[in-house]
């Protein structure tokens, strides 16, 4: 489904799966990396001997998941170039305004000449619901970015016969210029290639605030634990993304990249990973099209065969399961780190369809209790005040879903004065909400009465059409789960709906009666697609990422099976203390005694399996 500005852009169809817990199994594989590798990667406790051996942890299987839960001409015009102002009326002592008889303005000299002012159109665009493979796609038409759905069809995403008012940008799509790097390569599809200078210092001041990733640069590259690896990922490409890359180049491995989310996507940083030599495949605002096109080209090229995933959302592994399923043969194991590609990971295994073993990085520790929640902690009020303008003190917020995203949210708008209300599902969940100190709703309780709603949930039809009819004049609907199916914004493509483009990311969805909503993102994942999120914290999601999959690749044949895993405990401690140092943080070492009455290696791993953070 497209934008119909000249024709439609094209779809391809996701196919839904049911999500279903998986039983844990009580087999639990030792760790894939050489003994050299954990000796030199784990660091002592308090002033513990470094090179003191470590015992081989073992991979942790997790229960079922449950529901909710430099130069100055970097800074030229030539990087970016900014917008032009629309044309604007201004008084002229020397000039008067009057109109044409056809409705026109005209501009009167102080000698009598008449000219014609410029007028400004408004263009009605259409979303038509047509269909076409995405390779007989038109060329050099103005394209609206199209929304794509996890766990539905793309299909489904937008209704027809939707009204938009806003001005088409005409550019060039990326897919039709031809672009090179100063190397020769082609071998990658951005915005602008000569933003690359740019991007370059974008990612320099990331690598500042990544401190484990650069440690393992220095820990491991000597060993090049990935050396023959050829990872295939599909993430938010930017500058944190970026040190990931290149992290992983600089320990053995070779990589492709494209966009999991249609928004996020800073094109100076792409600009300058395909300047270095990296396949890189996005572009911030792509269509549905463009998006599995991306996908598409990172995969299927020739003389190139993918060994590993890493995935954000699983798009790309369903991509490759839908489309070239044989490759499975050559791949050792998939990286996933959110929370719909994971319950699409359990499915499969549950299903007996998962035919590589996955490593499920989002339940990991070092993922979940500090991305998860610091991070939205702290990005949920940089989103909507970039985009909004908005006072935080005295609104009313509902907050759908508890989880450690929730978590985040509600307390980062409570510590701003806003009154703040959470539905929940889980009773667990709900309980925390409540001793926290928050209202525990229904949505249809407060619905008429909020002036921002926030889904956390990752699942879909959270706030339905019944709710976005019932909300009161200029609610703002936001969403800060990876999924965009959380809020139904299909259901608001329909004729009687006039959609309002005010600004980047936002949208007025107006009722016939004159009420509107403000919608952010097109219901997308609002952090990364209206604003930045805090770079230390992604540090410590990237280096999980890093980790899991040198685990993968280096584990012996049959220790792990065709199933869903942890991360290991032992790397989970040992990517938290390679940012202790940050902090001028000094652990404390346990001593032999202490260590015997507790039953622990004095170098960990500190806690069993099932502790809880």
């Amino acid at each position: 489904m497209s934008v119909q500005v000249v024709s439609a852009a094209a779809t391809a169809k996701v196919p839904e799966v049911e999500l279903r817990d998986l039983s844990p199994s009580e087999a639990e594989p030792q760790l894939g990396l050489s003994s050299a590798a954990v000796g030199a990667m784990v660091p002592p406790a308090g002033g513990g001997d470094p090179e003191a051996p470590a015992p081989a942890p073992v991979a942790e299987r997790p229960p079922a998941p449950g529901p909710g839960s430099g130069p100055t001409a970097a800074l030229s015009p030539a990087a970016g170039k900014v917008p032009q102002a629309s044309a604007m009326k201004r008084s002229d002592p020397h000039h008067q305004h009057q109109r044409h008889r056809d409705g026109g303005e005209a501009l009167v000299s102080p000698d009598g000449t008449v000219t014609e002012a410029p007028r400004t159109v408004k263009k009605q665009i259409q979303f038509a619901d047509q269909k076409q493979e995405f390779n007989k796609r038109p060329t050099k038409i103005g394209r609206r970015s199209l929304s794509r759905s996890i766990s539905q069809s793309s299909t489904d995403s937008y209704s027809s016969a939707a009204s938009y008012t806003d001005s088409s940008d005409d550019e060039t799509s990326p897919r039709d210029k031809q672009q090179k790097n100063s190397k020769g390569s082609s071998d990658f599809c951005v915005k602008n290639i000569k933003q690359a200078e740019f991007g370059r210092r974008e990612i320099e001041i990331a690598e500042q605030e990544m401190p484990a990733l650069m440690a393992l640069r220095k820990r491991a590259q000597g060993e090049k634990p990935l050396a023959g690896a050829k990872i295939v990922g599909c993430t938010h490409i930017t500058a944190q993304t970026a040190v990931l890359m290149e992290t992983l180049g600089a320990l053995g491995a070779q990589c492709r990249w494209a966009a999991c989310n249609i928004y996020s996507t800073l094109n100076e940083v792409a600009a300058a990973l395909a300047e270095s030599g990296f396949p890189v495949f996005a572009w911030k605002g792509e269509s549905e099209d463009d998006f599995w096109w991306c996908i598409d080209r990172c995969v299927n090229v020739e003389g190139w065969q993918p060994n590993m995933i890493l995935d954000d959302g699983g798009d790309l592994t369903h991509w490759i399961y839908k489309k070239y399923p044989n490759m499975f043969k050559k791949i050792k194991g998939i990286v996933e780190e959110s929370v719909t590609g994971v319950h699409r990971l359990y499915q499969l295994s549950k299903a007996g369809k998962l035919c590589v073993p996955a490593m499920n990085v989002n339940d990991s520790v070092t993922k979940q209790k500090f991305d998860n929640l610091y991070c939205c902690r702290e990005s949920i009020l940089d989103g909507l005040k970039r985009t909004t303008d908005m006072m935080f003190g005295g609104k009313q917020v509902v907050v759908c879903g508890y989880g450690e995203v929730g978590k985040g949210c509600c307390a980062a708008l409570k510590a701003m004065g806003s009154i703040v209300y959470v539905t929940e599902i889980d009773p667990i969940c709900a309980l925390q909400a409540c001793m926290d100190g928050f209202r525990l709703v229904k949505l249809n309780e407060v619905i008429r009465q909020v002036d921002i709603v926030i889904t956390c949930t990752g699942n879909k039809n959270v706030v339905t059409r019944e709710h976005l009819d019932r909300m009161k004049n200029s609610c703002i609907v936001c969403n800060m789960g990876h999924s965009n199916t959380e809020i139904d914004v299909a259901s608001l493509r329909t004729p009687e709906l006039t959609w309002e483009r005010v600004r980047s990311q936002v949208d007025h969805v107006i009722w016939p009666d004159g009420k509107r909503i403000v919608l952010l993102a097109e219901g997308r994942l609002l952090n990364l697609s209206c604003s930045t999120v805090p770079t230390f914290v992604l540090s410590i999601t990237a280096t999980t990422q890093a980790l899991a999959l040198i685990e993968l690749y280096n584990a012996p044949e049959g220790r792990y099976k065709q199933d869903v895993y942890l991360l290991p405990k032992k790397m989970d401690e040992y990517v938290a203390s390679l940012h202790l140092p940050t902090f001028d943080a000094h652990l404390t070492e346990l001593t032999d005694e202490q260590a015997k009455y507790l039953g622990l290696n004095k170098n960990g791993p500190f806690k069993p399996n099932y502790y809880r953070y």
